[in-house]
């Protein structure tokens, strides 16, 4: 199944989607469970969601909203693709992890913003884990289990405010440029994870990144288990899990998006988080 945050006219709830139709659970449950983020908290029970009857819209009536628009984290690797010429000795014996704020992440089909302050926006598609049981300490033997869903990221950067220093924080955080979904797909519903799932990125429908996700250096289970050592993991945190290489600043020359552009990240078995380039207001 998968679900959704959204808003209708400008009220925010959320649901689950089937086919093109949309049941709006945050209306029907709303007194239990105000938004997706409670709903994986409780355990995601399936007893009224047995039963649906009628859509409550058409999807393509609704705004989508990041998949979790309030988690307690986002915590997101850095590359962590193996590629043809990565050289083993130059790998990191952990991985490189950075923070986003909530307050950056837009839903499919919303705009990516291309700041006032840079030309250097760059794309990166990634595979997004949410969590469902939080907990410390999570063994890898046991981390598949606290996994609620699975969806799509573009991590998009700002490269030059990245590069400011060595800590990635500037450039990962531009209001406007963590675009995340367009749902959430639970593990049940996603068959192929263990073999690698096709991960693909095109600008303007051109391919600029593909690989599958069975080619991560520090693969789904590693990163639960590092990161719930030093931070207790929470229903609805998101673990964003690195690009391989094809994005703008690894090509020769260079390619940065620009208004108009529009990027599609597809990971397969979920689905096409699509997104254009608007340049910031300057109101």
């Amino acid at each position: 199944m998968k679900f959704v945050s959204f808003s209708h006219n400008g009220t925010p709830s959320w649901g689950c989607v089937r086919k093109q139709d949309l049941y709006d659970l945050g209306a029907r449950l709303g007194g239990q469970f105000p938004d997706l983020k409670s709903y994986i908290s409780a355990g995601m029970p399936r007893d009224d969601l047995a039963d649906l009857g009628g859509a409550d819209f058409a999807l393509a009536d609704v705004e989508l909203e990041p998949v979790i628009p309030n988690p307690d984290k986002i915590v997101l690797a850095a590359i962590n693709y193996w590629e043809d010429n990565t050289d083993p000795d130059k790998v990191p014996d952990y991985p490189v992890l950075f923070l986003r704020l909530p307050s950056s992440q837009i839903g499919h089909g919303a705009p990516l913003i291309q700041p006032r302050s840079s030309q250097k926006l760059d794309f990166e598609g990634e595979l997004a884990v949410i969590i469902g049981e939080g907990g410390r300490h999570i063994s890898p033997e046991h981390a598949m289990g606290h996994v609620a869903g699975y969806s799509i990221y573009n991590d998009a950067s700002v490269r030059d405010w990245q590069k400011h220093s060595h800590q990635f924080t500037p450039g990962k955080n531009f209001v406007g440029t963590g675009a995340f979904g367009p749902w959430m797909v639970q593990p049940a519903d996603l068959s192929g994870l263990e073999k690698g799932l096709a991960l693909t990125t095109r600008v303007n429908g051109v391919e600029k990144q593909r690989t599958d996700t069975s080619r991560m250096i520090f693969d789904i289970p590693y990163l639960i288990s590092y990161i719930s050592t030093f931070a207790p993991l929470q229903a609805g945190d998101v673990i964003v899990t690195g690009t391989c290489t094809g994005f703008g600043i690894t090509r020769d020359p260079k390619e940065f998006l620009a208004p108009g552009d529009v990027v599609d990240v597809e990971i397969e078995g979920i689905g096409v988080l699509s997104n254009a380039v608007e340049a910031e207001s300057s109101a």
